[in-house]
């Protein structure tokens, strides 16, 4: 007897769609809530019209304020996830189109070893004094890719090889901001008894500094001329983020081996091969003041969204519980880069 076969069901068109756009759905809520932190932290800063108010600290500073107040719905969790990796590391690729070979290569010779210098020693330094603080070495190197490289953007960066927590994440970037905040009130009454004319004290102060955006409100206190050497130093330190966390991937953290963290928890970070093709491409073709520009707002706010995801997931009780350890590496990662900068910058002749 021949069995009739059952026919397969299938689903109507309209339902492969909805399965399709499910995932996608899904994020709308999380990155709903950190896009809007992120808006209102780079509004804020273009009413007050306080340049040196990066909206990327006001975003984990609000982020962090509404998560302890009341943790997210679980609804929101996809969304804040995908802000955290996938918009961070966009918001660093596209860092690379405000940066071109040619701003880099008018430091000179003597001024590109003073920021190259600068900054492998402070990170190496750092590395080091964690180590005999006995501060969990993925915090360390966060807190020293921090302060040896350009503040809250190299911590994100550095964290998709380093793989810390986000209570790390959030603590490597209140560091780089409390001591990158004394820098920025500090160095310019320390221009002139220190002896330093412009270009000294730009360069000095672009070596430096933690933020890109204090540099800038630390610099041009004392001219253009200081003000464009500090801006174009700071951006040297900015293009070396990609071959620090190369660095790291292949070394301190590289996937299996002796050094992890645990075995395969650091995969290769691509994200620093497209920030190098934008430096590539911004060096290579001139592109419209406008587009630049655009590019400039969609990394900060994607970089922002990251930051408001990560303060959203972190607690002052985790926070505190890391103690002050962490933070007194933070302060000997500040007084080290800002006396051998010094020192490297008088060395250098200027």
């Amino acid at each position: 007897m021949l069995h009739q076969t059952k026919p397969v069901e299938t689903l109507p068109a309209a339902g492969l769609s909805r399965l399709a756009l499910s995932p996608l759905l899904s994020l709308i809520p999380g990155l709903a809530l950190a896009g809007g932190i992120a808006a209102a932290a780079m509004g804020f800063r273009a009413l007050t019209g306080i340049q040196a108010l990066s909206p990327l600290i006001l975003s984990i500073v609000i982020g962090m304020l509404i998560g302890n107040l009341r943790r997210p719905p679980v609804a929101c969790r996809p969304g804040i996830g995908f802000s955290m990796k996938r918009l961070l590391r966009l918001g660093i690729i596209l860092l690379g189109l405000q940066i071109t070979l040619s701003q880099l290569l008018s430091l000179g010779l003597s001024g590109l070893a003073v920021v190259i210098v600068t900054l492998a020693a402070t990170f190496t330094a750092v590395t080091l004094v964690g180590r005999l603080l006995g501060v969990d070495r993925r915090l360390t190197g966060l807190i020293a890719a921090g302060t040896s490289v350009c503040g809250a953007s190299a911590v994100i960066a550095a964290n998709a090889v380093v793989r810390g927590r986000d209570e790390d994440v959030t603590y490597a970037v209140a560091c780089v901001t409390i001591f990158g905040s004394f820098s920025m009130l500090l160095f310019p009454l320390l221009m002139l008894p220190l002896h330093l004319d412009a270009v000294a004290y730009g360069l000095w102060s672009g070596a430096t500094i933690h933020e890109v955006a204090q540099v800038v409100a630390a610099t041009f206190q004392a001219g253009d001329v200081a003000g464009q050497y500090g801006t174009i130093a700071k951006l040297a330190r900015v293009v070396l983020l990609a071959p620090l966390v190369l660095t790291l991937a292949l070394t301190l953290f590289r996937s299996g081996g002796t050094g992890t963290v645990k075995a395969g928890a650091a995969p290769f970070p691509w994200f620093v091969i497209g920030f190098l093709a934008m430096v590539g491409l911004n060096s290579s073709v001139t592109l419209p003041p406008a587009l630049s520009q655009d590019a400039g707002l969609l990394g900060t706010f994607l970089l922002s969204c990251g930051l408001a995801a990560m303060g959203l997931q972190t607690h002052m009780k985790q926070l505190a519980a890391e103690g002050f350890r962490p933070l007194a590496l933070g302060a000997f990662g500040w007084l080290f880069i800002s006396g051998f900068g010094y020192l490297m910058v008088r060395l250098a002749g200027f």
